[in-house]
């Protein structure tokens, strides 16, 4: 369809000019016989067709010469335009808009092309812009609140007549929101060297089944505080991924599901290898999710339970941490949840991923 409308439009363009000519050589044709009349001279048909070709070009650049100054000036103006827009949005303003030359449609033409494409990047710097602006405003709000919390109680430690057992209560907060402070600053790290091109990547040969039953394993002393029965179907599978990386994975997850599993619960840990990828589910029987929050689930900060607050809470990074290690061996991972019915998340990995990781 494409190419079909540019051979119209090639094909319009051909008889468009040929018609012009047309027109200033028969202007050219009436011209010239009113000259011939005029001097008395009547020359030979073929010199008549010469002479009538050569005044008609003569009259189509009188008339090009005539007119292109003004099409010039439109030129030079929505050049001045383009490298104005083009200034503003190196400035920082990205609420810039570029007009289509003429008004036309925005893909008629090299000079609404380049319009086109500009609009277009002022409108993904814009996303950009706001998406830097809100990560701002989140990570100054992770750090402003544990920062208030240890600088009122450590003022509060000053007061000598505190007993002893509030000076413990006050260092037991200021201890459990330094370590805080200290998680969030390491996730934002981890995120940081993950979005780069230079993150270390080393896949290896290695058996997934006995990484992921070390993880449970390591978790036993919360998931038995809290009585939590913890089911596991691990047959014998070996993936070539980066060991490190998976550890990530199997870390957030097992401890999204022990801090949302209320006390009793049952919490399900299985692997399975489907064709040339390994699936591994994670269930709980916690408070589970709406729609709305399985959309969001996986962005940077977002936290499904809003009534969860300081170190209960987390950053808010754990499963964008999760998200950005699948997406890096070309696995996919999904989240199945509904309000008090729990939440599953599926992750799938190839069973071997390539040396070089998606960033």
């Amino acid at each position: 369809m494409k190419m079909y409308r540019k051979m119209l439009k090639v094909i319009g363009s051909s008889l468009l000019i040929l018609l012009i000519l047309s027109l200033f050589w028969t202007l050219a044709y009436f011209v010239s016989g009113i000259l011939y009349t005029w001097i008395g001279w009547q020359p030979h048909d073929l010199v008549q067709q010469l002479l009538g070709s050569v005044l008609g070009f003569v009259l189509f650049g009188i008339v090009v010469s005539i007119v292109s100054p003004h099409f010039q000036r439109r030129q030079n103006v929505y050049f001045k335009e383009l490298t104005d827009a083009l200034h503003r949005i190196s400035q920082g303003d990205f609420q810039v808009r570029v007009d289509p030359f003429g008004r036309r449609n925005p893909d008629d033409g090299p000079f609404n092309t380049i319009v086109l494409s500009i609009n277009k990047m002022v409108a993904n710097l814009q996303e950009l812009d706001g998406m830097r602006q809100e990560f701002i405003s989140n990570v100054s709000h992770e750090i402003q609140s544990p920062l208030t919390s240890i600088t009122g109680f450590a003022r509060a430690m000053t007061y000598e007549e505190l007993p002893r057992e509030v000076q413990l209560q006050y260092l037991q907060i200021i201890d459990a929101e330094s370590t805080r402070l200290s998680k969030l600053s390491d996730d934002l790290l981890r995120l940081a060297s993950l979005d780069s091109a230079h993150h270390p990547f080393h896949p290896e040969n290695f058996r997934l089944d006995k990484q992921i039953q070390l993880h449970i394993l390591a978790f036993e002393p919360q998931w038995l505080a809290k009585e939590i029965d913890i089911e596991v179907d691990l047959p014998e599978i070996s993936i070539t991924a980066d060991k490190s990386l998976l550890s990530q994975i199997w870390v957030n997850l097992i401890q999204n599901a022990l801090k949302f599993t209320p006390k009793g619960g049952i919490i399900t840990v299985s692997l399975a290898q489907e064709d040339d990828r390994v699936v591994v589910r994670i269930t709980d029987t916690g408070c589970g999710m709406s729609h709305e929050e399985q959309l969001r689930i996986f962005e940077r900060f977002y936290k499904a339970d809003k009534s969860r607050t300081g170190s209960t809470g987390g950053s808010g990074l754990g499963l964008s941490i999760v998200h950005k290690i699948v997406d890096m061996h070309q696995g996919s991972i999904t989240v199945n949840s509904a309000p008090d019915e729990g939440t599953t998340f599926t992750v799938s990995l190839p069973i071997h991923v390539n040396s070089s990781p998606v960033n």
